[in-house]
């Protein structure tokens, strides 16, 4: 149980990766507090929790409002004394263009979420932590986070500044005793990617063609990138401090 009396927080934790980071952490024995915007999917998942002998609660948070989350930190603070462990794993895609068709409403929708949303997410995470003189955070960047990702620069530009924001704040922080790593998911099986194939109108050439940039030839079950996540969170990588990891199935290696 290697997060024993451990409180974590996952962010974007009603379904896909955010589930299975909340499941895994869970079952290594953290109390865990996930939030999202989907009320009815987040208490389910605390159901899931709940009935293998864990522990969790919901909190129903937007992640690109500071006053959700400074509510959704005091929750925590209110119920558990403490904050341990954050996962600030809540995104969105955004729409597919060419980066001068969007629109500036375009724009707001995806940086606010995966960019504005993780830095206001440690702005209220990280003074608990200060006090306790000890946290890991872990932010969830993306493959596209290292590299260019046509037809999609807006989030491309948002998960390259999670790695900025990633690695600013490990300098920041590292001293006293907060660690902070972001990782960097290549595709993974969830109902948030395949409605993203379906949108192109050829979703079967759309997921071969993405699974084809992957060195292992297939995409990866939100469970192998929850696993390195948990990684992350435990003493396991004690001096693992400031980086983005891709756990891409080789993409990044081309």
């Amino acid at each position: 149980m290697k997060f024993h009396d451990k409180i974590a927080l996952v962010t974007g934790g009603t379904s896909g990766l955010g589930k299975a980071i909340a499941l895994e952490l869970a079952k290594d024995g953290a109390t865990v507090v996930l939030s999202g915007r989907r009320e009815k999917e987040g208490n389910e998942v605390v159901s899931e929790i709940q009935s293998k002998s864990g522990s969790a609660m919901f909190v129903k948070a937007d992640v690109s409002k500071a006053s959700d989350v400074e509510l959704m930190v005091q929750s925590i603070l209110s119920k558990y004394g403490k904050l341990d462990i954050a996962v600030n794993n809540a995104g969105t895609i955004g729409k597919n263009k060419l980066i001068h068709q969007y629109e500036e409403s375009d724009y707001d929708d995806v940086i606010n979420v995966n960019l504005k949303g993780v830095w206001v997410c440690m702005k209220y995470e990280i003074p608990e932590m200060l006090a306790a003189k000890s946290g890991v955070i872990v932010n969830v960047s993306s493959v596209s986070g290292l590299i260019g990702f046509p037809y999609n620069s807006l989030y491309s530009a948002s998960k390259h500044g999670v790695i900025g924001l990633t690695k600013s704040a490990a300098l920041e922080f590292g001293h006293k005793g907060i660690r902070i790593n972001a990782v960097c998911p290549g595709g993974i099986e969830t109902d948030m990617l395949d409605n993203i194939f379906q949108s192109t109108g050829k979703p079967s050439e759309t997921k071969e063609n993405m699974t084809k940039l992957h060195s292992l030839r297939r995409l990866a079950s939100p469970q192998e990138v929850a696993k390195a996540v948990v990684f992350l969170c435990s003493e396991d990588s004690s001096f693992i401090h400031g980086s983005a990891i891709p756990v891409d199935g080789g993409w990044t290696a081309h």
